[in-house]
This record gives C-alpha cells, sequence and structure tokens, in this order.
C-alpha cells in the first residue's frame, strides 16, 4: 500500500512533530469539559448519594467509634468516614466515564476521530482529564459539606491536597478501565453492568466506611492490595493531625503506577475496537 492510498488510521503517530499529545489532548480535554459546563447535572447528581451517606452515615454511626480496636485516632466517625465518600464519590462518578466513548461510538464521532491524526493516547487523556476536573470539584464540595458538618482536618492544605491527589489517582484507575470496558464491549448496558459489579465490591473491601481492623481476616487481606483502600488510607492519614507519612507515600506511588498502567490499557484497547469495526 503506497503513502497515497493508505488509510488515515495507517498513518503512524511517529510522524506527527513533538507536541501534538499534548495539543491533541488539550483540545479533547476542551470538547469534554464544556459537556460538563453544557450539563453540570451529572456532577451533581454524582454528589447526592455521597453525600447522604456522609450526613446519614456520619450521625447513624457516630459511636462506633467507641467500639474496642476502632481507629479512634482518627477523631470522630464523620471525620473517619468524610476521606471514604471522597474515594467513593470519585469511584461512582469515573465507572460511568466510558458511556462517553458509546456516545461517541453510537453518533459516529469515534469513527471519524480514529480515521484522523488524532493520536490514541490523547483520546484517552481528554477523557481522564475531564474526569479528574469533576472529582476536584466533588471532592471540595464533599470535604466543604463535613466541615459543614462538623468534622474538622488538622491535616490542613496539605492533607487536602493529597485527599485531592488520592480522589484524582482513583478516579483515573477506574475511568481507565470503563474506557477501556466501552471500547470492548460497546454496549452502555454491559459497562455499566460490570462497572457496578467491580466497583461495589472495591468500595466495601476497603476501610471507607469502617475500620478493616474489625473486619474478618480475608477482608484485612483483600483490603491490603485494594487500590480503593490504598486511596483512603493515603486520605485519612493526610487529614489527621499526627500524619504518618510513611503509610501515605507509598501508597500514592502505587496509585500513580496503577494509573499509569490502566492509561496504558485503555489506549492498547482502541487497537481492539478497530479490528472488531
Amino acid at each position: 500500500m503506497t503513502a497515497a492510498t493508505a488509510s488515515p488510521t495507517a498513518v503512524p503517530t511517529t510522524t506527527q512533530p513533538r507536541g501534538a499529545l499534548l495539543r491533541h489532548a488539550g483540545y479533547l480535554t476542551v470538547r469534554s469539559t464544556k459537556a460538563l459546563w453544557r450539563q453540570p447535572a451529572f456532577a451533581i447528581a454524582t454528589l447526592v448519594q455521597p453525600i447522604i451517606w456522609l450526613l446519614l452515615f456520619g450521625e447513624l454511626f457516630r459511636n462506633v467509634v467507641r467500639i474496642p480496636g476502632f481507629a479512634a485516632e482518627h477523631g470522630s466517625y464523620l471525620e473517619f468516614l468524610t476521606p471514604g465518600v471522597v474515594v467513593m464519590t470519585a469511584l461512582f462518578s469515573s465507572g460511568w466515564a466510558g458511556t462517553v466513548y458509546i456516545e461517541d461510538m453510537n453518533r459516529g464521532v469515534m469513527d471519524r476521530l480514529l480515521a484522523s491524526p488524532v493520536r490514541r493516547g490523547a483520546m484517552v487523556i481528554g477523557t481522564l482529564a475531564y474526569q479528574g476536573l469533576t472529582t476536584v470539584i466533588q471532592t471540595l464540595v464533599v470535604l466543604a459539606v463535613a466541615l459543614i458538618a462538623g468534622a474538622r482536618f488538622d491535616g490542613g492544605a496539605a492533607g487536602v491536597a493529597v485527599t485531592l491527589l488520592s480522589a484524582v489517582l482513583i478516579s483515573v484507575i477506574i475511568a481507565s478501565l470503563s474506557d477501556a470496558l466501552a471500547l470492548l464491549l460497546r454496549s452502555q448496558e454491559a459497562l455499566i453492568g460490570i462497572s457496578q459489579f467491580i466497583v461495589l465490591p472495591l468500595q466495601f473491601l476497603s476501610s471507607a466506611i469502617m475500620d478493616t481492623s474489625l473486619s474478618p481476616q480475608w477482608v484485612q487481606t483483600v483490603a491490603r492490595y485494594n487500590p480503593v483502600d490504598w486511596a483512603v488510607v493515603a486520605s485519612r492519614e493526610a487529614l489527621s493531625a499526627s500524619t504518618d507519612w510513611g503509610a501515605v507515600w507509598p501508597r500514592l506511588g502505587l496509585l500513580v503506577a496503577l494509573a499509569a498502567v490502566m492509561a496504558w490499557l485503555a489506549t492498547r484497547a482502541f487497537g481492539s475496537y478497530q479490528r472488531s469495526l
């Protein structure tokens, strides 16, 4: 096949000038962000359930901190619960990230993008940047509601920064998985079903709502390898008065590494999608 007759999807990305990845990613991020401004109801809707959990669970289970063995050093149950709700919000929001790809497939936008010089990595970065921005907004809202409800976080600005970073990283991990599933399944119903099947166990097999030291041994073992627990523990430790940075940095490092791997896998999934056309 000559260069004159080659399909646009066959043009190697190495022929593009350096910086094309970031430029393309910037365009696609703006495109996604405009959709957020046009339809802010989605971001707001994903906050309703977590805020109910925060206020309702925080009040109903306020006395669980008196149970022997509970991590009482993290203050009230509301203060213990808030990092968990932050991560849970990121989980549920990012689990739907792949629906954007499915909508693009149904409208023919995906095929036009794949036939253009746009890099596949840029397409992934665009959706992840949008999801990260949404997560930052949601995290700040949850923290503000917790403060209004009486929680106090002695970790200060550093604690808030770590919480934002942890939430964004877990959001990138789950959103990358959602994007990859969307490209492989091409069905919104299947994507939602599998996402919920993955997200719910990750949530409950972590210390998001309960100290895992009070859980069965097998739950503690699973939580040790659960990225959701990594994000929750890093956030909770950073927000506490006596932060154990030795518990924060390794978990953030694991989240960064896993986020990079998942983003790479999401990019590779475009190949499977194109071969199935």
